[in-house]
């Protein structure tokens, strides 16, 4: 499943985000790369250590745990804390899958990569290129979003970001362990617990066919989910 959540941050959080990313010293992408990433990614990115990456990580993180949206489609078990790049003069990341399994370096932290996410600092007119480009079940996926918005993918997607042409790209990008291994059963637990959301706005929170539907999603989520 494939989603685009927006205005996970808004325009003024961008904007202070912004400040900071603007003056922040960015190092080769690679630091973080596996050996098959490492020959196809051309970027800039924070270190892992920096200040700035963590300040900005864990804002990202407390506007994640607010997000009803991403709450419902991720199920999230771990979140990577945020990690930040920069494309910018002709860079790009050619088409790679993530690692199944991200460790923070220098920490017992690992977690296995159910979901990417990128979230956009950048506005779509702020530059040429840099389409994410997720391959899918029904073909490619182009995302360009607008900065404070994000996109979630399973991480087992093939994916590339084209050459960015002129100006910066800006984004943060991390990983999620899902409570739910499976996509296909994320996507319909996303899909039953969104209709019973509709359902309740529009009939109450104890009409019986909206408590039976709530009690199936309930059941099928203690038959899938690790915790």
């Amino acid at each position: 499943m494939l989603l685009s959540i927006a205005d996970v941050l808004t325009k003024a959080q961008v904007k202070e985000c912004r400040k900071l990313l603007d003056k922040a010293e960015w190092v080769d992408g690679n630091v973080t790369s596996g050996h098959q990433s490492a020959l196809a990614k051309n970027n800039m990115q924070l270190p892992e250590d920096s200040a700035v990456a963590r300040q900005i990580g864990d804002f990202i993180q407390d506007a994640l745990g607010a997000s009803s949206l991403f709450m419902s489609a991720a199920l999230p078990l771990k979140v990577f804390p945020p990690l930040f790049n920069h494309y910018a003069g002709g860079q790009e990341f050619q088409t790679h899958v993530d690692n199944a399994i991200r460790v923070l370096r220098g920490t017992n932290f690992r977690i296995r990569s159910d979901l990417s996410a990128t979230l956009f600092f950048s506005e779509p007119e702020e530059y040429d290129g840099g389409v994410l480009t997720i391959e899918d079940t029904y073909g490619n996926q182009q995302v360009k979003l607008s900065a404070g918005s994000m996109v979630l993918y399973p991480s087992s997607s093939l994916h590339h970001v084209t050459p960015v042409t002129r100006g910066a790209r800006i984004s943060s990008f991390f990983w999620i362990q899902s409570m739910v291994r499976d996509d296909a059963q994320r996507a319909l637990l996303f899909q039953l617990d969104q209709s019973i959301q509709t359902l309740t706005q529009q009939l109450g929170g104890k009409d019986p066919q909206v408590i039976s539907l709530a009690g199936t999603y309930h059941n099928l989520l203690r038959m899938w989910a690790d915790s």
